[in-house]
């Protein structure tokens, strides 16, 4: 799944036929470009706005008057405007829909891709070489594409069933269902940007997927969710304040006690925050990450909210001297150990 070196439409493939970054293309697509945005349009009882829209929510460039178009994209604009002609959204939220699935799947192919694409090295390095990475990575789409697109629908199923759940779990508001009571935890690695200037690149790569996978770990094991990760520091929730602060002790356990990983710094702020397009907003959320700035190494700092919610009896607490905290005045941070 790696392209070649090769120019796209540079020289022909392997056999001689269309050039390989189109075969490649089609590989995937399993259909070739045939139609231009008005032949969308005029296929799928859209105007040529709403295609536009819907191509620019998915994430890529507009193109009016080139073939760019497949015959399963038009089947996938048809299919969605037939919920929202039966009146199960309105073509606004279906928008909002697309630039979701947009934003997801490129990220998930860009990870997809930065992770067969050793895979297709190895292939070439060994007896199964096909003489050309193109060939590979053909090979490698047929075996893996199929089941990987069985297990795309699968995960959705489950994580769409967990959200429905956690809105209920989580205490949504009845007057507003995109709000929810929960804790919020932000891991920072300590002078990761000084650190990076002095590996090479994969050095950096590895560090980064060593600190994101073990802190999806930790947060899966106490029943939250990454939010969103950032290379150097994770944004993650919890139903519950003793949730959070055991996410973050683990965090401190496999990060910043491993000698081959930087110091970590953690902060948890309680309180309500609005979901909305996949991520959280509020001020539990600044004030997590505001904390983070301030805790020492390897250490984790608390809001009151959140050291009100630890039962008393297996948790005590110590205030901090107050200090300037970036939006918020001065605060007062709390140090939690359990008894």
């Amino acid at each position: 799944m790696a392209p070649d070196r090769t120019p796209r439409g540079g020289s022909p493939d392997r056999d001689g036929g269309q050039p390989a970054g189109e075969e490649l293309d089609q590989a995937i697509l399993r259909s070739a470009p045939a139609f231009d945005a008005f032949e969308v349009a005029a296929e799928t009882g859209m105007t040529i706005e709403q295609t536009r829209r819907l191509w620019r929510a998915l994430g890529f460039p507009e193109l009016s008057g080139e073939k760019a178009y497949t015959a399963a994209d038009i089947e996938a604009v048809a299919t969605l405007m037939g919920f929202v002609d039966a009146g199960a959204v309105d073509f606004d939220m279906a928008v909002n829909l697309t630039r979701g699935v947009g934003q997801t799947m490129a990220r998930l192919a860009d990870w997809e891709v930065s992770t067969l694409v050793s895979r297709v090295e190895e292939l070439e390095a060994g007896d199964e070489a096909t003489g050309s990475r193109i060939g590979s990575a053909l090979r490698l789409i047929e075996e893996v594409n199929p089941p990987f697109e069985r297990l795309l629908v699968y995960a959705w199923r489950r994580h769409l069933a967990a959200a429905v759940g956690r809105i209920e779990a989580m205490g949504a508001k009845d007057e507003d269902l995109h709000t929810i009571d929960v804790t919020v935890g932000f891991a920072d690695l300590v002078s990761f940007t000084a650190l990076s200037n002095t590996l090479d690149r994969d050095e950096i790569g590895d560090l980064v997927e060593v600190f994101e996978s073990r802190c999806q770990d930790v947060v899966a094991r106490y029943g939250g969710r990454i939010i969103k990760s950032l290379g150097d520091s994770v944004l993650f929730v919890t139903p519950t304040a003793e949730e959070a602060v055991g996410v973050a002790e683990g965090i401190i356990n496999v990060i910043g006690r491993d000698s081959k990983m930087p110091d970590v710094r953690l902060g948890l702020a309680s309180g309500p925050v609005i979901q909305r397009l996949g991520d959280i907003f509020g001020p539990p959320v600044n004030m997590a990450a505001r904390l983070t700035q301030v805790a020492r190494r390897n250490r984790l700092i608390v809001d009151q909210n959140t050291a009100d919610l630890l039962p008393a009896e297996e948790w005590e607490n110590r205030r901090l001297p107050a200090r300037p905290v970036r939006g918020f005045g001065l605060v007062e941070p709390v140090a939690v150990r359990r008894r």
